[in-house]
């Protein structure tokens, strides 16, 4: 899942995905109506990939939150983030057991709700480990490589 595009603009609901970079602004569509807007300069945006949750010991990036409860949830959809508050924080225990208390508001909560929601209603949560793939990748074409070579050496002998 690449977060890179995906965008929280401060004061204004939802998500957006980067369009394109206008001259005094950016370009963004809403995910969810696929509206267009500038956001200007002025606005506060946030990737999501630049955002993560404060942890008794580390912060730990939004994409590792959204991939728990993908998990826990099985890749449905979770609960609303209208809910009790305190049904919130209990359900966002179960996902992040360690996350600090003190900084993270019930309005943090619901954000990470909402946006987990709107990403899986979009079916952009596609939780891939690239690493794995890109080795095991290049591990097929270096076997493939040395077989070639094995095989040239046969047929020079």
């Amino acid at each position: 899942m690449d977060l890179k595009d995906i965008m929280a603009i401060s004061g204004k609901p939802g998500l957006y995905k980067f369009i394109s970079q206008g001259r005094n602004a950016m370009i963004v569509e809403n995910l969810e109506n696929n509206t267009r807007m500038s956001a200007f300069a002025s606005d506060k945006v946030s990737t999501l990939e630049d955002i993560a949750i404060f942890t008794e010991d580390q912060d730990v990036p939004i994409k590792d939150v959204l991939k728990n409860i993908f998990d826990k949830e099985n890749g449905r959809e979770t609960i609303s983030h209208k809910s009790a508050n305190e049904e919130l924080k209990t359900w966002f225990e179960s996902i992040l057991p360690d996350y600090d208390r003190d900084r993270v508001y019930v309005s943090d909560i619901k954000k990470v709700i909402q946006w987990y929601n709107i990403l899986q209603k979009m079916e952009m949560l596609v939780f891939e480990d690239v690493k794995e793939n890109e080795t095991g990748a290049s591990e097929e074409s270096s076997s493939e490589e040395s077989s070639k070579k094995e095989s040239e050496e046969k047929t020079d002998s």
